[in-house]
Formats: C-alpha cells, structure tokens, sequence
C-alpha cells in the first residue's frame, strides 16, 4: 500500500514538472499556411503546436506556394526548445537565408513564458538578423530558461 502511494506522488511530482514548449503562430500575410516542420513530420500547418519534451531540430515557414517541403525557396526559421542541463545548452533559434533557402516574406521570432523580449525579425533579402551563410552564427538566439515557448509572425 505505501509503495503504492508512493508511487502516485513520485508520478505527481515529475508530471508537475515535465517539459513542455508551445510553437504559436501569426500569419498577418492575408494569404499562406505556416508550416512546423521536424524531420519527415508535419507537427502544424498554422495551430499552435505543444511539445511534451524537447522540441529538437524543427523548421517553419510560411507555405506560399512555392516552398519546398524543407522550406527551400523561403525565409526559414529553425529551432530548438530544450530546457538547459548545463550553462549554454538551452534553446536556440534562428533564421535561415542560406541556399536553398531565400526570403519570401517578412519572418520574425520572440520567445515567451521566458526570455521575453529576445527573438529577431527579418523584413528583407538583405537582413542583418538572419543566416546568408554557415559561419553567420552571431544571428542564433539563445534562451536558457526551462519550459520556454516561441511565438513566430509573418508579416509584422
């Protein structure tokens, strides 16, 4: 029976405090759908999408037509949501103009629910605050607060 109760609170107290991290999107374009990407899986076509756990290596955009699946052709915006176990390996995004990728509409990102007020908006070709090439690393935002959540907007 104590084991038992045990249990139960052991179960309590870790989903208490399980990871989870929500993608939020607004489209203010008037046309296209936003697209949440990891890997092969489409996790949003435009929702707000929930993360139970590290949300690793995701991509999105604004699907305007011409994207390619991975987004090639359009403003990319990647990320990674992890609450951080040591100093430096939280979450971290960025946007992506590298080839194959190239702008199509106005992007930006801010994370909330932690670290609000950090994120980047890229509102032409020629933006300061995205990727043109690999070493262009000075563009990432990092946030290392647990649970954090990130709104993503396309044309501000």
């Amino acid at each position: 029976m104590f084991s038992l109760l045990l249990s139960t609170v052991l179960l309590a107290v870790i989903g208490a405090h399980a990871e989870t991290h929500e993608v939020t999107f607004t489209n203010n374009c008037g046309s296209g759908t936003p697209m949440l990407i990891q890997g092969p899986n489409v996790l949003s076509t435009g929702g707000t999408y929930v993360s139970n756990g590290p949300l690793i290596s995701a991509i999105a955009y604004l699907q305007t037509g011409p994207c390619g699946f991975n987004g090639e052709g359009c403003t990319l915006i990647e990320t990674t949501l992890v609450n951080p176990t040591t100093p430096g390996s939280g979450s971290s995004t960025d946007i992506s103009l590298i080839p194959p990728h190239s702008f199509s509409v106005s992007s930006g990102f801010g994370y909330f629910s932690g670290c609000d007020g950090a994120g980047a908006d890229c509102t032409s070709a020629d933006c300061t605050t995205a990727f043109h090439q690999s070493t262009d690393t000075q563009v990432q935002v990092a946030c290392q607060a647990d649970n954090v959540n990130l709104a993503i907007t396309f044309c501000d």
